[in-house]
């Protein structure tokens, strides 16, 4: 693929080609050679194009100019493509076609010769690409066809579930040729088989989901009755929505003031120098909020232990020079809890007033701590989702910080976004929900990458291998004779004491301890402060320890199974170590007997991304294995499980423009 920085799109008006010099008085075809043609005077022509457009209507209404990090909504640029006459379809084939994949727009303009690219990356134009690829109206050959598209169709083995827009959720059974013409066959429920031809592969799209589907029986009334229900639902789920975009696009508050000498004196308090990304990502983000008084919706993508806390807390203390009170809200206790320490170190010289509030503090202080919150007399809020009852009030909230954001459902986010509509939010995410579901759902107007890592840290060494006490013990033996400490995950409370109980023969002068959720939150934070300061060597976990936890003498992880888990989930758990200079090790384990194809995947998946700042790349793999997750809430899970997660985006997509355009 070629990269550019721009491109002009233009409409098939007989002015533009007469003044490509085309002769209108015969019909024209858009072959290559006119493309050619069209491609050539585009070019020779761009700057008089631009110049035109900014004072002559005509041009403005018939051509479109796109650059490389162009601030432009994604939903914005398919309007435009629509008014040039431009025509939806599932893949491009001839001029005046564009087609979506996720945040990924193909548009076959008349006045290129190959279709064009572009990549978002929320609502910034990230890439763009001429396919070097000599296409023309005709596809004869079907590999070339698959190879342009980058399809899923290329990769599906027999077994895979299907999608057929019109008979529902088969399973391919492979191919199959009929008089030299090629099939996809697709078996349904009861024997039946759906054979379809090359030509109509747009109306086939890979099922992603959460659960086994159902599958579906052709000519039956199942898939007809799901597809109704899930419009019902998507249609009611998009107007919750874009009701709340609605109101928080035409609320305002003042512009923040630019850096003063009280804030200067924070930055330089912070004893490392921020990495490249770092840094812009701050200068990002007090630009909007110095520049425009529309609420920002901003997340910041960084892997584990790239330094978003950091960030986030600039930001805090911005909004607080600015005399608006901060809330973060962290999934969990000990997450939180880790914040508040941090920040009140952070903070210490400061005049800045920081409380904590979540269901591990007393009751008492849990009151005196709301009453102090709406007389405004806390200025920086911490705490669990106890944030979100309804007797939590502030006097002057102005920022909303989300940790962890992938751990929050749609619906509560917006529940945190209601408590007041010019609300700038800010949310922290190391394995980011994929863009598809940022374009669509979160309202998120900026996304930043923070990928650089802090300067002496090393990538952790993951080991792949069948369980054994031999390699745990090796592990272990390794670790505590360099003085560092452990965490061995087995993820089940029910039977977390049968691997005390080895470590404790293994190891009978260690120190070790346990934690889980059952246990009573103090107890839990006593037995993590405890850990931090050194007094435990092994800690034998559940999953609970995956958010967040920073810290730096834990070197060695080792998970019993790693086959429970999900892609992201295992990434999350190695970001537990790893956060000093010492070189950290991560030794996923799994029962040989349990290991089936999608388990080997994920698992070679995680070793292929172990260098630093693959978080994102491994949550996209994960989405590809393991479906969308449960970013979007039980009710919606069950409506992707019935039609499939991309005809679910392709139904929400739709539903979200009928929406806008019915209510302008």
């Amino acid at each position: 693929m070629k990269t550019f920085t721009e491109i002009i799109i233009l409409k098939p008006h007989p002015q533009i080609l007469k003044e490509a010099g085309f002769s209108i008085s015969k019909k024209i075809k858009f072959d290559i050679n006119a493309r050619e043609k069209l491609q050539f005077w585009t070019q020779n022509n761009c700057v008089m194009i631009k110049q035109t457009q900014n004072n002559n209507t005509f041009w403005q209404e018939h051509t479109f100019i796109l650059e490389l990090n162009q601030n432009i909504g994604f939903n914005a640029l398919l309007k435009k493509l629509n008014e040039l006459g431009y025509r939806k379809t599932f893949f491009v084939k001839t001029p005046l076609e564009y087609a979506i994949r996720g945040s990924i727009i193909d548009i076959f303009a008349i006045n290129y010769v190959n279709p064009i690219r572009i990549d978002f990356f929320g609502n910034k134009v990230n890439q763009i690409n001429f396919i070097e690829k000599s296409i023309t109206a005709n596809f004869d050959n079907f590999e070339e066809y698959i190879s342009f598209d980058q399809n899923f169709l290329k990769s599906l083995k027999p077994g895979d579930y299907i999608v057929h827009l019109d008979h529902g959720i088969g399973v391919f059974q492979g191919f199959e040729t009929i008089k030299a013409n090629k099939y996809y066959v697709i078996g349904y429920a009861h024997n039946d088989r759906l054979l379809v031809p090359l030509d109509k592969i747009d109306k086939l799209t890979p099922y992603i989901g959460f659960t086994k589907p159902k599958i579906s029986r052709l000519g039956g009334s199942l898939w007809l009755k799901s597809r109704k229900k899930a419009k019902e639902n998507i249609l009611k789920f998009a107007a919750e929505l874009l009701k709340l975009y609605a109101n928080r696009s035409i609320s305002r508050r003042s512009l923040y003031l630019p850096d003063d000498s009280l804030f200067n004196d924070f930055e330089a308090q912070f004893e490392y120098p921020l990495t490249p990304s770092q840094q812009k990502t701050l200068n990002q983000i007090k630009y909007e909020l110095e520049n425009n008084s529309q609420p920002i919706e901003h997340i910041i993508c960084g892997d584990v232990g790239f330094g978003k806390t950091e960030i986030a807390f600039r930001i805090a203390f911005k909004a607080i020079v600015n005399n608006f009170q901060v809330c973060l809200i962290a999934p969990t206790t000990i997450l939180a809890d880790q914040h508040f320490n941090l920040a009140k170190e952070r903070f210490k010289k400061m005049p800045v007033n920081i409380g904590l509030l979540s269901r591990a503090i007393s009751k008492k202080n849990q009151t005196q701590t709301l009453q102090l919150l709406k007389e405004g007399k806390i200025d920086f809020i911490i705490g669990t989702h106890r944030l979100l009852s309804n007797d939590v009030f502030f006097k002057n909230l102005g920022l909303l910080i989300i940790d962890e954001e992938q751990k929050f459902g749609v619906r509560q986010k917006e529940k945190l976004k209601k408590m007041k509509s010019s609300l700038d939010v800010l949310a922290l995410s190391a394995t980011p929900i994929p863009r598809t579901l940022n374009l669509c759902l979160a309202g998120i107007k900026n996304i930043s990458i923070i990928n650089d890592p802090p300067q002496g840290r090393q990538p952790i060494q993951t080991i792949i291998q069948p369980f054994s006490w031999k390699i745990v013990k090796t592990a272990i033996n390794n670790e505590l004779r360099r003085q560092g400490q452990i965490f061995f995950l087995h993820n089940r409370i029910i039977s977390i004491i049968k691997p005390y109980a080895k470590l404790k023969q293994l190891f009978p002068k260690a120190r070790i301890d346990i934690i889980h959720s059952k246990l009573p939150e103090k107890v839990l934070l006593n037995k993590i402060h405890r850990f931090r300061n050194g007094k435990i060597d092994i800690m034998l976990a559940t999953t609970i320890i995956q958010n967040g936890l920073d810290l730096k003498n834990a070197n060695t992880l080792i998970v019993e199974n790693s086959l429970k888990l999900g892609l992201a989930d295992l990434h999350q758990l190695r970001g537990r170590i790893g956060r000093s200079d010492k070189k950290a090790f991560a030794y996923f384990l799994y029962p040989t007997k349990q290991l089936k194809d999608n388990a080997v995947l994920r698992l070679n998946y995680l070793k292929e991304y172990s260098q630093l700042g693959d978080g994102y790349k491994l949550a996209l793999k994960d989405l590809e294995i393991r479906g969308a997750g449960n970013i979007l809430g039980k009710e919606q899970s069950g409506v992707i499980n019935r039609i499939g997660f991309n005809l679910y985006y392709e139904m929400l997509s739709r539903a979200i423009e009928h929406l806008k355009s019915t209510n302008l």
